[in-house]
């Protein structure tokens, strides 16, 4: 299933193999976010084209909402109601049922919640958020866990990290006893938890290794917490888990995030970042960060990015990117985003190639100050 190609001689980092039974993923990879079976504004031949996506990620919460799994059973799985050809991963819906604190009540059985849509009453279990993801059908599903806040204390995480773990079992329970519904094969990944407790993010990790599955995931960081703390909890779970399965680093982050996480092990990652301050007029380029929105850039005509990570960023100019923007216009938002998830990856393509030719550790330290300077 995955096979570490390369390791770099002066990190952790690594290049791998992920096979998927819709293709295989060349990591370390950035996952584009595609929370209801669409990247926000973005068709899917641009995805595979442009922006050159190895996998997208769905979310278990929001697909089970609406369309609904009826309608994802009729139309034969996610991959055929959105016509993507390659690898998806759902999230289990935790990190969204932990952002409902107002209106949901955590159990051992599992979580109630109201729906954000129209305050109707679920429950999800351990068992049902493997079953709604076989309907769904992703290369990678993840365990129902819960995604404890920061700050929060020490008696507090170490609750809901038991209680993770005690829905873990039950989930590969049920993944074990289940098939996948449309026959390809699907991995299940459990979740790493325990805040910024160095004794509880061991004892997950442990935990969580001891589980035997085919990948693992550490989650409940980039939640609020120094850079550093999350640097530091990732070094701690990393030694731990195993080194021939793939580390998926949930929910980060920034390109610094991404190259630091890299350098400690991850090999997998997402955000809504790229997409979502694309629209609000953020860019991620080559030569640093660029809030398109200043008056700078009012009658600046070259492209948005020289080194051009996607057609948009060499075809389009900042001038007219910034009058799109200010303008509302449905079209700067769209480009925003196809720029800068086509950096993202991009990006992670370049790690991995310095990882394979033994350059890593210069190049990233060179190019985590340059893609971090606001321009």
């Amino acid at each position: 299933m995955f096979k570490v190609e390369s390791r770099d001689k002066d990190t952790m980092a690594r290049a791998g193999l992920l096979h998927t039974s819709h293709g295989e993923i060349r990591t370390p990879v950035f996952m584009p976010v595609g929370t209801s079976g669409t990247v926000k504004g973005i068709l899917q031949k641009d995805l595979a084209e442009d922006i050159r996506a190895g996998i997208i990620l769905g979310n278990t919460y929001h697909l089970y909402l609406r369309p609904g799994t009826t309608v994802l059973r009729e139309a034969g799985g996610l991959h055929r109601f959105m016509n993507w050809k390659g690898p998806i991963l759902t999230d289990s819906g935790g990190y969204q049922v932990f952002s409902l604190s107002e209106n949901r009540k955590l159990t051992e059985e599992g979580a109630h919640f109201r729906s954000h849509i129209d305050g109707s009453s679920h429950i999800f279990t351990p068992e049902n958020t493997i079953d709604i993801q076989r309907v769904i059908g992703a290369d990678i599903i993840m365990a129902f866990d819960e995604c404890t806040p920061f700050p929060c204390d020490y008696k507090y995480a170490e609750k809901s990290m038991r209680l993770t773990h005690h829905w873990l079992g039950r989930a590969v329970k049920r993944y074990h006893e289940t098939e996948p519904v449309w026959g390809n094969e699907q991995y299940l990944f459990p979740i790493v938890q325990g805040s910024t407790f160095d004794d509880l993010r061991r004892h997950s990790a442990e935990a969580i290794a001891e589980a035997g599955m085919e990948g693992n995931a550490i989650g409940g960081l980039s939640v609020g917490e120094p850079a550093g703390e999350m640097y530091r909890m990732i070094e701690i779970v990393n030694e731990i888990l195993p080194g021939d399965k793939p580390r998926y680093l949930m929910g980060v982050g920034t390109p610094a995030n991404i190259l630091e996480s890299i350098e400690r092990g991850i090999d997998m990652f997402d955000c809504v970042m790229p997409t979502r301050n694309g629209r609000n007029g953020m860019l991620f380029t080559h030569e640093g960060i660029i809030n398109i929105k200043n008056r700078k850039w009012t009658s600046d005509f070259s492209p948005i990015d020289p080194e051009g990570p996607s057609s948009v960023s060499l075809y389009y100019s900042k001038a007219y990117l910034r009058h799109l923007v200010i303008s509302g216009e449905i079209l700067g938002a769209q480009i925003a985003s196809i720029h800068n998830l086509a950096f993202y990856l991009r990006l992670v393509e370049e790690a991995r190639k310095r990882i394979i030719e033994g350059d890593f550790k210069r190049w990233k330290e060179s190019t985590v100050r340059r893609v971090s300077e606001r321009l």
